[in-house]
């Protein structure tokens, strides 16, 4: 009986082991990041999530938007510039994959969803963008929308939860819950696939993005 009892409560262990290794801390996003890598037995689905159609402005002032985007792929993530932790491996993890987009013959436009758009101005943006080297000439870092735009933004079309957390003590770093995630954005408009962007896999997102773009 005793065996049986050690047994369960290991069991019971490992389950919250588990669940923990699929949340992230700081501005990580709660839900557990999943990847093509994951599936690789199996004939993967399109996610097929529509992302609502929005305008908002870019890293220069200017508006842009789903439209403009219209009929071509696209990748997408939610940063922002003062984030304590993911937020710069993930944005140098896209700068890397811009330049092996170009290598490869595959570029396709990136658009980065500020999460805290009060503080990320277009100048803010832009100069964190150039602090991180990246190629502005297909990359709109988007902002000019209130927090509640976002969140639902986020939730309706990525399946993601954006989440702002109050300072505990006047010292602490501005905390928001985000997806840590790539998201590739079929010619529909629609989710097709989502990647762990804090440790992507280039050759299958390159690979996605020449499906969609019929060079396979």
């Amino acid at each position: 009986m005793k065996r049986r009892r050690r047994y369960h409560r290991g069991v019971l262990l490992v389950a919250v082991v588990l669940l923990l290794a699929g949340t992230a801390a700081g501005c990580g996003a709660p839900q557990k990041e999943e990847s093509a890598g994951d599936q690789k037995q199996e004939k993967r689905q399109p996610l097929n999530w529509k992302v609502p159609e929005y305008e908002f402005t870019d890293q220069d002032g200017k508006p842009f938007g789903s439209k403009d985007l219209k009929g071509q792929p696209y990748l997408v993530d939610m940063v922002f510039t003062r984030c304590p932790d993911v937020c710069p491996p993930m944005t140098a993890n896209m700068v890397q994959l811009q330049k092996k987009m170009k290598v490869e013959g595959a570029e396709v436009d990136i658009v980065s969803f500020s999460v805290d758009p009060h503080h990320d101005t277009p100048k803010v943006l832009k100069r964190f963008a150039k602090n991180h080297h990246a190629d502005l000439t297909r990359w709109h870092l988007l902002t000019g929308y209130r927090e509640k735009e976002i969140k639902k933004l986020a939730y309706k079309g990525f399946k993601s939860e954006v989440q702002k957390r109050k300072p505990q003590s006047k010292g602490d770093p501005l905390t928001i819950n985000h997806p840590v995630s790539f998201f590739l954005v079929d010619g529909e408009g629609k989710v097709y696939e989502r990647y762990n962007g804090l440790d992507p896999e280039e050759e299958k997102i390159i690979e996605d993005i020449k499906r969609l773009k019929g060079q396979e």
